[in-house]
């Protein structure tokens, strides 16, 4: 997996505690493949710093405008391989340096590395038997409770004694992989306060709008694992599909919606009563999911297909369907609900879509194999993750 990245300068930060009022310019679209479809059918790297700034409040958070045209304006470089990169929404960023960095690189808004937290950890220290030495982790994907006190992050596989063989992206549900787990890391101190056993090779990690529950997709044992955020205890394995992906909550906390890769479906699991239900053929491998801020849409990129569509979540009618660029991976919507940033892995693209028919509004190029994405609300500005060693800022001014 390629590594590389150069910074530049961030734009202004948007001030707490104020409800913006909102001036969205829904632009149309060109060059969309569009239908509606029934769910039937080598810079200077940046430098460490010692300090952590307070990453939580209580005020009101701000809501940028997303509708001006995405620029870029910072390039990071570094010790980084970036498989995922997540906003807190107050003043931090989470890169997960997917396998061997065995980091998770902080950053600040505008784009300064504030920490690198290495992956090691004594399990025992957790009060889990069974391992007397230091192990590792390989971090891929995270996700901030929503008062940002904690993050949780995912490990595809541990590695050190005690450990079987190393997950694969590959992998039977008859397997010999060891169960992983999540790390909890507080982000005043930034450090590794948690751990939380979970299933085979974790892929993605969401918490609940409530905070309660974290839960996590286990790719080799085709299950979602839930854990209560207060005691770190998992407190329910719940069966899937063949390699569960990606993961949204609706607003109420009561159901996660589970892309399951290896179909064509999306499983609805109850949270209150964990029971499982399915949005049959929503198109083929889907991979990652967000909802609209309102509960009312899901968005979904299609691993088999290369588009991403627009799905009802309670009819489960897939309302459009649209080509991107090549190998549309993951996805981002902006806090107001107006566009979705989709970055496509194999084209080096990210496309901005109108979330209200997936109109094509904008595409700009980024850098080698854009895997990651996130919209941090503080600053409306969109970080692009990329498997080509770097981390790119977009701005909407």
């Amino acid at each position: 997996m390629p590594r590389r990245a150069r910074p530049l300068v961030l734009a202004l930060l948007v001030s707490l505690g104020v409800l913006g009022a909102l001036a969205i310019a829904g632009a149309g679209g060109s060059g969309d493949t569009k239908t509606a479809i029934s769910a039937d059918g080598s810079p200077e790297s940046s430098t460490t710093s010692s300090s952590t700034a307070p990453p939580t409040t209580t005020t009101t958070l701000a809501m940028p405008s997303s509708a001006g045209a995405l620029s870029l304006t910072r390039t990071i470089t570094g010790d980084i391989s970036p498989k995922s990169v997540v906003a807190s929404d107050r003043g931090q960023v989470f890169a997960q340096n997917m396998m061997y960095r065995h980091s998770v690189t902080v950053y600040d808004s505008n784009g300064e590395l504030v920490k690198t937290i290495p992956d090691t950890v004594n399990l025992t220290d957790f009060g889990i038997p069974g391992f007397p030495t230091p192990v590792q982790g390989a971090p891929v994907e995270a996700a901030f409770t929503p008062d940002g006190a904690h993050a949780y992050v995912s490990n595809y596989s541990m590695y050190g004694d005690g450990f079987g063989p190393e997950g694969d992206d590959d992998c039977p549900l008859d397997n010999d992989y060891s169960n992983s787990f999540l790390y909890r890391i507080n982000t005043a101190s930034l450090a590794i306060d948690g751990v939380v056993p979970v299933g085979k090779v974790p892929k993605y990690v969401a918490v609940t709008p409530d905070g309660k529950r974290v839960l996590t997709t286990n790719w080799c044992s085709y299950d979602l694992s839930v854990a209560d955020t207060a005691t770190n205890q998992e407190i329910k394995r719940i069966p899937i599909g063949e390699y569960p992906r990606g993961i949204v909550v609706s607003p109420d906390s009561r159901t996660a919606y589970i892309a399951v890769m290896g179909t064509q479906d999306i499983a609805r699991v109850d949270l209150t009563t964990f029971a499982v239900s399915y949005i049959r053929g929503v198109g083929g491998g889907p991979r990652h999911l967000v909802i609209s801020p309102d509960g009312a849409s899901l968005f979904v990129t299609l691993n088999a297909e290369g588009k991403v569509a627009k799905v009802d979540p309670v009819n489960g009618v897939v309302q459009y369907k649209v080509s991107t660029g090549q190998a549309p991976r993951s996805t981002a919507i902006s806090t107001d609900g107006q566009p979705l940033y989709v970055v496509n892995y194999e084209s080096s693209t990210m496309s901005k879509l109108a979330t209200t028919d997936l109109s094509e509004v904008q595409t700009v190029p980024t850098g080698y194999h854009p895997i990651g994405i996130t919209y941090d609300r503080m600053t409306g500005a969109v970080w692009v993750a990329n498997y080509g060693g770097t981390i790119q800022i977009f701005s909407s001014g």
